[in-house]
């Protein structure tokens, strides 16, 4: 049996749990044996050179969205037999303090990003937008959607109007339309009043499957167009029509007109969401389409395939 080790800030990021720790049942069963290590935010150096011995026990090397220092990488590079790398933001940029605000540009930041991707034998982002910017320097890239797992989630074909809904302007124009926010903790600040229902792993794919339209909308910044569009692909598997904002991979994922409907100006947001609310039968069948969508193109199963194939067929060209 091969072996693959995953070093990952966080095993219980979201991130990971979605796109890396997801597959690992199927690597398994494909003769792969997974091992995951919380790697150090800080300690630069030392949390190498006390991994570095180690990394001669495996196959692969999957590291998970961080980027290391210069004199990590040529120890990385010089242990491992073989290096995946995965990311599904836009790492390359500092994330902005607030919604709206520009990334944080840094060339240092830049830099380690492309030479981390100059290091590894393989890439792996979340969408076109991130995958151009790997291949800068990166000598072998492959778009990987995050994949998400159907069975969490039951789209009612009987769904009635229930008014839970979420957008703030149509939640302050609208009567009987609440605004639902499915978080850890309420939002700092928000003009509208809203309903906030506790995030928990067990509890969104319900939450979810209790409104009635989903909505994405983004601020159209180098930070956002490089969003996976998870959200999106969960209201879809919730069976919900969605209405998002056209930037980045939203277009890919959303079927304007089938799936859902794509806004930019707050009259067109407004307009979409109440064509949703004053027809059933227009949120069923879209929901429905998009579903299907999700079915077809980012299921688990499919995404899992297409993993396997990539690490299973790189450690093979070690061999």
């Amino acid at each position: 049996m091969s072996r693959a080790l995953f070093w990952v800030h966080d095993a219980a990021a979201p991130s990971f749990r979605h796109r890396l720790a997801a597959h690992v049942p199927a690597l398994e069963a494909a003769g792969i044996r997974c091992d995951v290590e919380e790697f150090p935010r800080r300690r630069y150096g030392l949390r190498v050179l006390e991994r570095a011995a180690r990394l001669a026990e495996f196959d692969l090397l999957v590291i998970a969205k961080f980027k290391l220092e210069t004199g990590e990488r040529w120890v990385v590079r010089r242990r491992a037999r073989r290096i995946a790398y995965d990311f599904d933001d836009a790492i390359y940029f500092g994330k902005p303090d607030r919604p709206g605000a520009p990334p944080d540009r840094s060339a240092r930041r830049v830099r380690k990003f492309e030479a981390t991707c100059a290091m590894s034998d393989l890439v792996t982002a979340g969408n076109a937008t991130l995958a151009s910017a790997a291949r800068r320097t990166g000598r072998r890239v492959e778009i990987v959607p995050t994949g998400i797992d159907l069975r969490g989630y039951r789209p009612s074909s009987t769904r009635e109007t229930t008014g839970r809904v979420v957008y703030r302007r149509l939640a302050e124009r609208r009567a009987g339309t609440r605004l639902v926010v499915v978080s850890e903790r309420a939002p700092a600040s928000f003009a509208a009043p809203f309903e906030l229902v506790a995030w928990s792993k067990g509890t969104e794919a319900a939450a979810l499957s209790a409104c009635d339209v989903g909505i994405m909308p983004l601020d159209d910044d180098e930070w956002t167009r490089g969003k996976g569009g998870f959200k999106l692909l969960q209201y879809m598997a919730a069976g919900l029509p969605t209405v998002a904002s056209p930037v980045g991979v939203n277009t890919e994922i959303t079927v304007d007109g089938e799936t859902g409907f794509l806004a930019s100006s707050p009259e067109e947001w407004e307009s979409r969401i109440e064509r949703l609310l004053a027809d059933p039968e227009l949120r069923q069948r879209m929901g429905s389409a998009g579903r299907r969508r999700v079915e077809g193109r980012y299921a688990m199963p499919l995404v899992s395939r297409q993993v396997v194939e990539l690490y299973g067929g790189l450690i093979e060209s070690e061999a």
